[in-house]
């Protein structure tokens, strides 16, 4: 288990706490850090969705499984 409930924390732990994640803006065609929250998509994936703090498009990042 990870210390400090990071993104390799134990499902049971998820409260939806923004945190930091790297992911691609489509609109800046950049890579960028954003802050998200973790989520749930209807087919069961758990992902990170935020604004990309340039130019406000939301992105999303899909995490590994737990």
């Amino acid at each position: 288990m990870a210390p400090g409930g990071g993104p390799g924390a134990p499902a049971d732990e998820e409260s939806g706490v923004a945190e930091s994640y790297n992911g691609y803006c489509v609109k800046c065609k950049e890579k960028r850090d954003f802050d998200g929250e973790v989520k749930v998509s209807e087919s069961g994936r758990r992902m990170a969705q935020g604004t990309c703090p340039v130019c406000g498009t939301r992105m999303n990042r899909i995490l590994g499984k737990a």
